[in-house]
């Protein structure tokens, strides 16, 4: 009998084997396993790559637990962890390129991805060229005979451009091409990888999956074709992660998708909010028709989260310093998906760094926000007050 979403974020993970008759897995800490005889030992050796028991780094029951749940959730066949979401990038490509490979990666890709290509692949000869998110079928014209891999990450970072990922996929199958998805907005749960042509999904699990800003930790989990080839280069790279950590991502799941619905349901709300602000010049809010890409948000995805930014009228730091400065509720700080609200600022000028081919259209500066589970009234009043700041900076300019 199939289960139901919420009941799958209940039941994954908690094989009697792991649980050993609690509810919970019981964090399991070991690096040497010991083995009751060359029999048990050459068991374990051969089943060293499927949740055997057989050296710390390969993972304890708590890994399994863990690596079980976030198969279950994103639909693949196996999931390697990771201490961050940059480290699950940087494997998950390495795993599928060589030295004079190509890779395709979306402009508006997180910062460090940017520069892992930009650093590490360049020193490996693999040379990358940026596309826009928007590209659509046009992608096919950026293919080479040497491309190995599309990378995608949708909605984009800080921006939040939708793409046309079952495009792109069929696309990038018929040349061959690994399609490898940030897919850490769509927290596994609402954006289906594996539904819409993706061949690995990679998390930054720090931020929905573990939902309380205090873990760092990766996840990559891969369809039939990419899951050895991703496990074993993973493991031999050295990536393993801490068993207190897989806990904490697991203990996460469960909670998983009530905490999505509520962050969805007040980052609408506020994103509506700002869409009538007169300092506002436009929301990038996959919800709403302003934000670039949304009708592929409507068709393929099940839900937001928290995480949108809108772009106010003018462009003017000091008056962006006055708006963020002295909140009550919105935290300035990095990351995001934890309960709390967070904001940053993005002046225009800033993206020359961050983008090849996707240049931003609007000139006033770009505000991220993360939407915790704060009361809607008391940061919608904490906005409404920086607003106020704002303009007292700008009335106060010369004319």
């Amino acid at each position: 009998m199939s289960e139901g979403r919420k009941t799958k974020f209940i039941t994954t993970g908690r094989n009697k084997e792991w649980t050993q008759g609690a509810v919970n897995p019981p964090v399991q800490r070991a690096s040497s396993i010991i083995f009751d005889s060359v029999a048990a030992k050459n068991h374990a050796t051969i089943n060293r790559a499927n949740k055997t028991l057989f050296y710390g780094r390969r993972g304890t029951n708590t890994h399994f637990a863990f690596q079980e749940a976030m198969t279950d959730i994103e639909g693949g066949a196996g999931c390697a962890l990771y201490p961050c979401g940059t480290a699950a990038i940087a494997n998950a490509i390495l795993s599928f390129v060589s030295t004079g490979d190509h890779i395709l990666m979306v402009d508006t890709c997180y910062e460090p991805t940017r520069d892992f290509c930009e650093i590490i692949m360049k020193k490996m000869g693999i040379e990358t060229t940026y596309y826009d998110p928007l590209i659509g079928a046009e992608i096919e014209s950026l293919i080479r005979p040497n491309t190995k891999i599309l990378f995608t990450e949708s909605p984009g970072s800080i921006t939040m451009e939708v793409q046309d990922i079952p495009t792109l996929s069929r696309i990038a199958h018929a040349h061959d091409i690994i399609v490898i998805l940030d897919n850490t907005w769509g927290a596994g749960v609402n954006f289906s990888p594996f539904e819409h042509g993706v061949d690995i999904s990679v998390q930054a699990a720090t931020k929905y999956i573990v939902g309380h800003s205090d873990v760092m930790l990766g996840t990559a989990v891969a369809n039939e074709k990419c899951w050895d080839q991703l496990r074993e280069q993973s493991y031999l790279m050295g990536q393993c992660v801490s068993p207190d950590d897989a806990y904490l991502g697991l203990r996460g799941i469960r909670t998983l998708d009530v905490r999505l619905k509520q962050h969805a349901e007040s980052s609408l709300k506020i994103a509506r909010w700002l869409a009538e602000r007169p300092e506002v010049d436009h929301v990038r809010h996959p919800a709403l028709e302003t934000c670039p890409g949304h009708t592929y948000f409507q068709r393929d995805f099940t839900g937001g989260n928290g995480l949108f930014s809108f772009v106010l009228k003018t462009s003017h730091p000091r008056a962006t310093t006055a708006l963020l400065d002295n909140m009550q509720h919105f935290s300035m700080g990095y990351s995001w998906g934890g309960f709390e609200s967070l904001i940053l600022a993005n002046e225009p000028k800033s993206f020359d760094a961050l983008r090849t081919v996707a240049h931003p259209n609007f000139t006033g500066t770009l505000i991220r926000i993360h939407i915790g589970f704060e009361d809607i009234d008391d940061l919608i009043a904490d906005l409404e007050a920086g607003f106020q700041r704002y303009q007292e900076v700008l009335d106060s300019l010369p004319a």
